[in-house]
């Protein structure tokens, strides 16, 4: 008789960004700079930067993207645990969880892996998990973006415009029109996530 098939391993979660202090220090020495010029190209102060190296806060997305165009790195390069892997396949629940967001009780937006992040990689991809209610922060960077909303329903907004999205409704647009997202529904929703270059 057949064994009876294992179930799915759970997503590995990581409540937060795990060591992204060290991240940030060893980034910012190896670029070479100070606090004060990273802090100059990010926009922030030098003691917010001397705290997140320090673990001391946590920055949000918007800051965290300046932070690494700063330091001529990205997001994945900073919060990835494995940059590199040869394995090509990413088992269903066995893929890292990132929670960037959180709200109320039980508000997040979370991130689930479906690439793996590499050095100088092109193409990334992510599942996002975004709670009722949840709004993300509006971004720019340069780059392009498709999405497909597999669930849910979503409030996508480029610019000065605004998109309703149902499930099987799909997007695509250049980076560098400020986008942001908000989960207008009563379920989670589920977004498949595509952009190059790798930004997160």
């Amino acid at each position: 008789m057949p064994n009876p098939p294992k179930p799915a391993a759970k997503a590995q979660h990581t409540d937060g960004l795990p060591s992204l202090g060290v991240r940030l220090r060893h980034a910012r020495k190896v670029a070479g700079l100070t606090l004060k010029q990273v802090a100059h190209t990010a926009g922030c102060s030098e003691s917010l930067i001397s705290k997140l190296e320090n673990d001391a806060a946590s920055p949000s997305l918007a800051m965290l993207h300046r932070l690494a165009m700063a330091l001529g790195s990205n997001v994945s390069e900073l919060t990835s645990e494995d940059w590199v892997s040869a394995e090509p396949v990413l088992r269903a629940g066995a893929r890292q969880v990132s929670r960037f967001a959180k709200g109320g009780k039980a508000g997040y937006i979370d991130l689930e892996r479906i690439t793996h992040p590499q050095k100088g990689g092109l193409l990334q991809a992510d599942i996002h998990l975004v709670a009722p209610g949840m709004v993300s922060e509006v971004i720019e960077h340069v780059g392009e973006e498709m999405g497909y909303l597999i669930e849910g329903t979503l409030e996508l907004t480029l610019g000065g415009a605004t998109y309703r999205l149902n499930a099987g409704d799909s997007f695509h647009f250049p980076s560098n029109v400020p986008h942001g997202y908000r989960n207008v529904g009563t379920e989670v929703a589920r977004i498949l996530w595509v952009n190059t270059p790798a930004t997160f």
